[in-house]
């Protein structure tokens, strides 16, 4: 038993850790401002488990990168029921911000009226996709909440991180330039392929300069919506020297059906990487989309191959 001046005889006394002073101090935990917006991801596609999965991921990653974050999750083709939509997700975190600050006022606390946004919108795209954010903005319009809409993730160093990750995955590229061993199955040119026409290929363009520079090799981004277009690389490529292609999908996953990646993968003719998924640059990005649309961290920077 303790007693009202310290721990019982014999037990151990754990004394407070010192705080390092000078550079070599380490630099206090960033957490969630009281009273911060929500994230809310917005996830397009058609709602499913691996789509769920996927979206809970990233925010489960988001929310361990800012301890106190309020995250929710809004699809573009919800339910209502089991995957509520965007809109009604927007408006709800508006109705309930109201609410908590109402009931605080009722108990008679000092309460500061809500400012800003009650949420910030992050779409889960990797590139820009105009039909896709043309429906998020008029999700959030609906909502009728004040609401900010971030950009898509990319393009970003990040995303070419998780695009070497997943060809490494494949075995069609080298995990890691500066180890010296082989792969048989690596890839001397690669495909890397997007969603959104002109323009996101243009836009994954530059995520595909910063791929190249990981792997050596070329790349160059192609639309898997617009016909023709990855045979056209395919054959860029293989007239340019190339003999073992290699697929890079440069989207997150619930953005495309799994069809027409594997129309992709046949008009090229040749082997694939998986989506990017839930790899932790986009939980990392999203959240980064989110600190930056209120001001209080920076943006994160690339920190080169994790070890598998």
């Amino acid at each position: 038993m303790s007693s009202p001046t310290g721990p019982a005889s014999g037990l151990p006394v754990r004394m407070p850790r010192p705080r390092q002073s000078g550079r070599h101090r380490r630099p206090e935990p960033v957490v969630a401002p009281e009273g911060a917006p929500a994230l809310v991801l917005a996830v397009p596609g058609t709602p499913g488990s691996a789509s769920r999965s996927l979206a809970e991921e990233v925010v489960s990653i988001a929310r361990s990168e800012l301890p106190g974050l309020e995250a929710r999750i809004g699809y573009l083709d919800g339910d209502n029921d089991e995957y509520p939509t965007l809109e009604n997700v927007l408006a709800r975190t508006a109705s309930q911000r109201t609410a908590r600050y109402e009931q605080a006022l009722a108990a008679g606390r000092e309460v500061t009226e809500p400012q800003g946004p009650a949420a910030v919108v992050v779409p889960l795209l990797a590139g820009p996709e105009n039909a896709l954010m043309r429906r998020i903005r008029q999700a959030v319009m609906d909502s009728r909440a004040a609401v900010e809409l971030t950009d898509v993730l990319g393009p970003h160093p990040l995303l070419a991180e998780a695009l070497h990750v997943r060809l490494s995955e494949a075995g069609l590229a080298r995990a890691d330039r500066a180890r010296l061993f082989t792969v048989a199955t690596a890839a001397d040119g690669i495909i890397l392929a997007t969603v959104g026409g002109d323009e996101a290929v243009q836009a994954a363009g530059i995520t595909g300069m910063l791929l190249a520079a990981r792997l050596a090799v070329p790349v160059i981004a192609a639309a898997l919506d617009e016909e023709g277009s990855v045979g056209a690389v395919a054959e860029q490529l293989r007239g340019s020297g190339s003999t073992q292609l290699a697929l890079a999908p440069y989207v997150i996953g619930p953005e495309v059906p799994d069809s027409l990646l594997d129309a992709a993968v046949k008009e090229a003719d040749c082997a694939t990487a998986e989506p990017l998924g839930a790899y932790p640059a986009i939980g990392k990005l999203a959240l980064s989309h989110y600190t930056t649309a209120l001001g209080i961290a920076p943006q994160p920077q690339a920190q080169g191959m994790p070890a598998h």
